[in-house]
């Protein structure tokens, strides 16, 4: 299927490795320039050649090592293709959660760092971009939460906060005005991804528990109905087709990717 997309310009957040890799792999595969951002240039650079070597031919990748959650990294990455946001015609949100932990250990700072990174910095992205998609007619943009939005997990309290805050946010500015001038806003929420933050999520469970890291992961796995692990190439695939154009009737949604480990009907 042709997604419709090719020649458009996004901005990929975290997108070195994990799912914001992923989402900008899918998304390179089908024509559309980027800009990827995350904290290390080595890790860019390795991700940007492997990107262009399976992207269509005249397909831009640019990269900007930058802080996202930074008013100064956040300036960076909106500058590149063209203007403070103007040109982006796909924004893809991402950041690594905050840590786990007891709530009760959690003071003023720690909530304000993960207000910052997983709801304010998203905010500040959309509100940064809207505006031009909605002049342009076109607009896509695809935050990354979790799953722990509709099911939360006692231990990850600061990213339930936060990301909850975001999920009610976008609720309100995905159905506004833009709405009708060709922008969507949607969030997607991983489950359990094999990615470098779920094995060290097990490497610090084996260190508490003392089992084995493998023991642990196999538990995991059989509580999913798909018995496995997601990978970030069939997130990737999701992320693209809710940024083309066959998606414009699809906004203010929370799409669970997780393997049916929701137990919900809702």
């Amino acid at each position: 299927m042709d997604l419709g997309i090719k020649g458009k310009w996004a901005l990929v957040c975290g997108a070195s490795k994990g799912l914001g890799y992923g989402c900008a792999q899918a998304l390179s595969a089908e024509g559309v320039n980027l800009v990827i951002v995350a904290r290390g240039q080595s890790d860019l650079n390795d991700a940007a050649e492997r990107l262009k070597a399976q992207a269509p031919s005249g397909t831009e990748v640019l990269t900007v090592a930058a802080d996202i959650t930074s008013e100064k990294g956040r300036s960076a990455a909106l500058s590149v293709a063209g203007g403070p946001g103007t040109a982006f015609d796909i924004v893809v949100t991402n950041a690594g959660g905050p840590p786990p932990g007891d709530f009760r250990a959690w003071d003023r700072d720690a909530w304000v760092k993960a207000l910052d990174a997983n709801m304010l910095t998203p905010i500040e992205l959309i509100k940064a971009t809207v505006d031009g998609m909605a002049q342009r007619g076109f607009g896509r943009i695809i935050n990354i939460t979790s799953g722990a939005v509709k099911s939360p997990i006692d231990i990850l309290g600061l990213s339930n906060g936060a990301r909850s805050g975001l999920t009610g946010f976008i609720a309100g500015v995905s159905r506004s005005s833009v709405a009708a001038q060709g922008v969507t806003i949607n969030n997607l929420l991983p489950g359990a991804f094999d990615t470098d933050r779920l094995k060290a999520t097990f490497e610090g469970a084996a260190q508490k528990t003392g089992k084995p890291i493998e023991t642990l992961m196999d538990g995991r796995r059989q509580g999913i109905p798909a018995k496995r692990f997601g990978n970030p190439q069939e997130f990737g695939a999701l992320c693209a087709f809710l940024c083309s154009a066959h998606a414009g009737y699809i906004t203010g949604q929370n799409v669970l990717i997780d393997g049916g480990a929701y137990p919900g009907t809702y």
